[in-house]
């Protein structure tokens, strides 16, 4: 899918969700009011909160709000720990009315889903969440920026890997290579057309990477390689940005699929893993000197 696809068919779909309109089903309220009510199921909250729950300017959460008190739907108590605050919680109007348009909606999805099988409803459940959170992880990922490896990245990713190591205790007297002297010259092991490396840098300062090579004995196959990020780059979606620019970066060169070898205490890597298809295999594909690693999973394309 190309960004122009995206962007048509999320004015289709805008535009037959009638969020457009003026009025949300056939209840006299903007989609905007519409989800100020909504929100205020959770409530009570000030226009502050609401702006940012809606993720709207501050001027438009409090004319939406305005606007409500005005019908009855929504009314403000004062704010407990500010004297000069208030909050705003629905009216027993409002909840009424809410509810009947939460059955007049559920209603009206309920026959959209029927018109799907349940494996069509289960991936698109799935696919709605991980592009939610796609765009969640973009908003978060601004000043970052991920390119290519070069030869003055060396030490500091050699630093990353190390110290990401040691706090998870992958240490060298346990099998694991952090004195592996290739993490020196990662600029270079990485050289070869078929392999790339990624870093990410942030205020000049690298704060993470991975990449992907050819294995050894199958070089029709690929690995996804030391992917090692400092504490302040979780959370943020970069490690599932950079595995990602990798397997397309792999299709590209033709392989028939990536293989990768972790442990059991990288919990988040494991989980990111088996999100992108990875499933785990009982026998390593080759000797890639990763003994240590007991857990070996696979993508094929």
């Amino acid at each position: 899918m190309f960004p122009q696809q995206l962007r048509q068919l999320s004015r289709h779909l805008v535009r037959q969700l009638g969020m457009l309109n003026n009025h949300c089903g056939t209840m006299p309220l903007t989609p905007v009011q519409v989800h100020t009510l909504i929100e205020l199921e959770q409530g009570p909250y000030s226009v502050s909160q609401m702006a940012q729950y809606l993720n709207v300017e501050k001027s438009n959460a409090s004319r939406n709000l305005a606007i409500l008190l005005n019908q009855g739907l929504v009314t403000t108590i004062h704010h407990p720990t500010d004297p000069r605050g208030q909050l705003s919680q629905l009216t027993p109007t409002g909840q009424q009315l809410l509810q009947q348009l939460h059955h007049q909606l559920d209603n009206n999805n309920q026959c959209i889903l029927d018109q799907l099988d349940e494996d069509e409803i289960n991936h698109l459940n799935k696919s709605l969440l991980r592009y939610s959170r796609a765009i969640t992880a973009t908003e978060q990922q601004q000043g970052y920026t991920i390119r290519p490896i070069t030869a003055l990245d060396n030490a500091a990713m050699a630093a990353v890997i190390r110290n990401v190591s040691v706090e998870y205790g992958l240490t060298g007297d346990k099998g694991y290579s952090v004195n592996d002297p290739i993490l020196d010259n990662m600029a270079h092991v990485y050289q070869p057309d078929n392999s790339n490396y990624w870093v990410i840098e942030k205020d000049q300062r690298i704060l993470g990477g991975g990449g992907i090579a050819a294995l050894t004995e199958q070089e029709d196959w690929c690995e996804l390689q030391k992917m090692y990020f400092l504490p302040q780059l979780r959370g943020k979606g970069l490690a599932r940005k950079i595995a990602v620019q990798a397997l397309k970066f792999a299709r590209q060169q033709g392989y028939k699929g990536c293989y990768l070898e972790t442990t059991a205490v990288l919990k988040e890597a494991i989980y990111l893993y088996q999100s992108l298809g990875f499933i785990e295999i009982p026998h390593p594909m080759g000797n890639t000197g990763h003994a240590s690693c007991e857990m070996k999973m696979i993508k094929t394309f």
